[in-house]
């Protein structure tokens, strides 16, 4: 296999079209072409980490943080990042980054948190926007079944839970073929009218290459009348952080302790406790204070999440629970969420789970 083949892969669980735009994911280091030797997963690419790969052989690292974030005007060396992209150059090893992109998916970061912790039917926190696209055409009723499954296997009408939704109303249209075109129907020169079906469909953005394609190719007219609308609506499958319930209520020293446990949190720092017990529980793995009030809005009884700045507490207003656990403590199993589904995904391929250690931070 390819890089570019592991890369379609990971994509299938988290496409690059859901991360932030602020964000740097895919391949950043690397030929797309190159074969792959083995895959090691790490939520850091740091120069240990790259050391390990070399020894297990591994010519493709599959990170949840990107090593470049931001534009680098000088590779010398100087800084972890330089020699870390240096490194991987020198020993034609790819680095294909992920971020926000799986913070996005509903298989993602904060599924993984809400498995771990015992959280049940957790639901996207903060729906994603602007991930949702309306389809209008219009079309022979003879044609009508023939294109609704085209577009249905291209990922159309897929919403929520349910698959092959659209929407069909009947009209009369009609067109005016000149001497250089084939019509299907209708003769050269002449108005015709032609009864039809005004069919609509929605599709995830990501997916609108295919939707056209599938569109002109199984659209019997010679020129397709369309119409793409960019719709407000959330989406529900997408989106930052999670909210669900624990199976049973449990107060809260004994939950802190479960967080303690579980995620295996040195220190937990956190706003007030407020002497009641916990069921909801919101969760966002990373830097998550921009979601307090989502949090808050949703109900939740704590909201679990890593660097919460001193006046961010206060926000917490004795109506939730606020609790930072620490940045790498949300994250770190995303990686054993990586492997688990590349194993699965190509089980007769070597993927190495990354022992090196990345957390810079340290606690005395």
């Amino acid at each position: 296999m390819t890089v570019n083949d592991i890369a379609q892969v990971l994509e299938e669980l988290s496409p690059l079209h859901y991360a932030e735009d602020f964000d740097n994911v895919g391949l950043l280091v690397g030929n797309p072409t190159q074969k792959v030797t083995g895959v090691i997963v790490t939520l850091d690419t740091l120069e240990n980490v790259l050391d390990e790969a070399i020894t297990k052989k591994c010519n493709l690292i599959v990170s949840f943080h990107p090593i470049i974030f931001q534009g680098l005007k000088k590779i010398t060396g100087k800084t972890y990042v330089e020699r870390v992209v240096m490194k991987a150059i020198s020993n034609n090893i790819a680095i294909y980054s992920m971020h926000t992109a799986l913070d996005n998916t509903n298989l993602g970061v904060n599924s993984k948190i809400c498995d771990v912790l015992e959280i049940e039917n957790p639901k996207i926190l903060i729906p994603k926007k602007a991930t949702i696209k309306k389809l209008t055409t219009y079309v022979p009723k003879s044609s009508l079944e023939n294109l609704k499954d085209a577009l249905f296997t291209a990922g159309g009408g897929t919403i929520g839970n349910y698959s092959n939704c659209s929407f069909s109303t009947e009209g009369v249209g009609t067109f005016r073929a000149n001497k250089k075109a084939n019509p299907v129907v209708g003769k050269i020169g002449e108005t015709h009218l032609e009864e039809e079906i005004q069919l609509n469909v929605t599709y995830l953005t990501k997916n609108e290459s295919k939707i056209l394609a599938a569109l002109f190719k199984s659209h019997p007219y010679e020129e397709v009348a369309y119409e793409i609308v960019s719709l407000d609506n959330s989406n529900q499958n997408m989106g930052m952080g999670m909210i669900g319930e624990l199976k049973v209520a449990m107060n809260e020293e004994a939950f802190f302790n479960h967080i303690k446990n579980k995620m295996n949190a040195k220190g937990i720092r956190h706003s007030s406790f407020l002497g009641k017990k916990i069921k909801k529980v919101a969760v966002l793995g990373g830097s998550g204070a921009f979601a307090i009030s989502a949090a808050k809005a949703a109900g939740a009884d704590i909201f679990i999440t890593s660097d919460v700045k001193y006046h961010q507490f206060y926000e917490a207003e004795n109506s939730i629970i606020i609790a930072d656990i620490g940045h790498f403590e949300t994250e770190q199993f995303t990686k054993n969420l990586l492997v688990d589904f590349l194993t699965k995904k190509i089980p007769n391929f070597a993927v190495t789970l990354s022992e090196s250690i990345t957390n810079p931070i340290k606690y005395f």
